[in-house]
């Protein structure tokens, strides 16, 4: 037992030491992020957003969210994008930011001390316009593009303040913490995005079935988890959930066994 407790111990220590490491690379990384911004006061909060679709389907926006300790992920957000033109990612940004910003007006949740928007000129003045029409004009905000080849660590840094556009060495602790903050919103922005397609999927293959109406397919869906579960089913399986009759279970089975 004794030999457990200083297992268990030195574990804890180790966790410890290798948090407050990180804790401290990040504040050195945005002191430094600071200082090539030029900004008076060093940053302590940052907010990245990122787009992700499908050729223009299912349109997701993420935020994610960056402080002195790390990623702050209770305050990471997804936005369902709607009423913008399929493939318009500065309108989609633009809502985006306009939804978060107004969130932050009411003080749900602190305005960053700076804003990462993935993307170039373009998409930046697009989400300048949005927060300038909620009167939000002295945030800072840069917008981070790969360069020509793509390559990471040949980013292109857009400072919408003052225009400059930066290329920073591959090893410079600035350019490392956007990287950090950019790839997390970029895995967020697509792990949104495959669930919505996911939803979608099962709704519009069960919508193609007669009969079986919103609250049927929810309660299908609810008893067996998920198309992959309602195909594999036999007929007394799907007629064994409230409202579905022989007929509709045969219906449903035939839908996922059309040929076989």
């Amino acid at each position: 037992r004794s030999r457990w407790l200083t297992m268990a111990k030195n574990n804890a220590v180790t966790a410890l030491n290798q948090k407050l490491q990180s804790r401290e690379n990040t504040q050195d990384r945005l002191q430094k992020l600071s200082v090539l911004m030029g900004l008076s006061q060093t940053i302590s909060r940052m907010e990245c957003f990122d787009i992700s679709h499908l050729q223009g389907d299912q349109t997701v926006a993420s935020c994610v969210v960056l402080d002195e300790n790390g990623p702050l992920k209770s305050a990471y957000r997804r936005f369902n994008i709607n009423g913008v033109t399929a493939g318009d990612d500065y309108a989609a940004l633009a809502q985006a930011v306009s939804r978060r910003f107004a969130r932050a007006k009411k003080g749900e949740h602190k305005v960053p001390d700076l804003l990462i928007i993935d993307g170039g000129k373009g998409q930046v003045n697009a989400v300048i316009q949005a927060l300038d029409s909620l009167d939000f004009k002295d945030v800072e905000i840069i917008g981070v593009s790969k360069g020509s080849d793509r390559k990471v660590g040949m980013e292109k840094i857009y400072c919408a303040r003052d225009g400059r556009q930066l290329i920073l060495p591959s090893d410079e602790p600035a350019l490392l913490v956007i990287q950090q903050l950019r790839d997390e919103a970029h895995r967020f922005a697509i792990s949104g995005h495959r669930q919505q397609r996911g939803r979608v999927k099962k709704t519009s293959m069960l919508e193609s079935i007669e009969g079986l109406g919103p609250k049927r397919r929810q309660l299908l869906l609810k008893q067996f988890g998920g198309l992959r579960e309602i195909q594999a089913a036999g007929i007394e399986d799907l007629c064994s959930v409230d409202g579905i009759n022989q007929a509709l279970g045969q219906r449903i089975y035939d839908c996922f066994h059309d040929g076989d």
